[in-house]
């Protein structure tokens, strides 16, 4: 067992296989909440990460040759359920490469980014779980690398970071998955339905921490937040932006009016 957060968090990224990774991450979790793990000022510098443990399967592609598939049928809910999956799978390393990163913060920093760590594991279960109710595994469909290729966009800052994956990418799931819900739910599909519903309630809280940290990191910086998240947002995000967006799940997350307006106005 270590004794460094920062230790752990990396031991969690390096981690290729996803039941390891899992298992890794509520055991420091664990521990991290019964204080036997710290974020000691002392701490080593960071080392380069560049790429995660991954497993050998999915296979990695780029977004525009994934095929679209309806969920109507088994193969097009398993392949939508694999997606989910896959976006929990990352937002895993999303979390623990906050942790590890971001050095000499604030201790509630590391403490939300553990939990959030936690939380994305059992979501990863709940879904791997229920693909393999459907006949299939991670790791069956391919898919994309799109949150982590942001990751190591932002790696230099933790504000373009906080901005720009829990506030962007993460929150796309506040976005699109009531309207999934509503599909899975008129073909009948309770226990999905039900994982989902569990996500996007725990996901507000995740973004959320994102809107947090970033508003405490542009007071730091002495820089107005919603003219930064605009720059920002122009700077790195117009190719990934997709509306419409969940106004109500966007407010709950810590978005006001004008950051929501100026990501319709840079979205297609």
């Amino acid at each position: 067992m270590f004794s460094s957060l920062f230790d752990a968090a990396r031991a969690c990224l390096d981690t290729a296989s996803p039941d390891d990774k899992v298992a890794l991450t509520q055991e420091y979790a664990a521990a991290f909440s019964r204080r036997e793990l710290r974020a000691a000022p002392d701490a080593p510098a960071t080392q380069p990460i560049r790429m995660p443990g991954r497993p050998e399967r999915p296979r990695l592609v780029p977004a525009r040759d994934l095929p679209q598939r309806g969920i109507g049928s088994a193969e097009g809910r398993a392949a939508f359920i694999h997606a989910i999956a896959h976006i929990e799978f990352n937002a895993i390393d999303l979390a623990w490469d906050a942790v590890y990163r971001f050095r000499g913060l604030p201790p509630q920093f590391y403490a939300d980014w553990v939990s959030v760590a936690n939380d994305e594991s059992r979501h990863f279960v709940l879904l791997r779980d229920r693909l393999r109710d459907l006949g299939h595994d991670y790791g069956d469909f391919d898919a994309h690398n799109g949150l982590w290729e942001m990751a190591e966009k932002t790696a230099h800052d933790g504000l373009a970071r906080m901005a720009l994956v829990p506030r962007v990418l993460e929150a796309r799931g506040l976005d699109v998955t009531p309207g999934m819900i509503a599909k899975l739910r008129n073909l009948g599909d309770t226990a999905s339905v039900e994982i989902l519903e569990l996500i996007l309630s725990e996901e507000v809280a995740h973004v959320a921490a994102g809107s947090h940290w970033y508003r405490w990191y542009c007071e730091r910086e002495g820089r107005e937040p919603r003219s930064t998240f605009r720059e920002l947002l122009a700077q790195y995000a117009g190719p990934v932006l997709r509306g419409p967006f969940n106004h109500h799940a966007r407010l709950q997350a810590g978005f006001d009016a004008e950051e929501i307006a100026a990501l319709e106005q840079l979205a297609p």
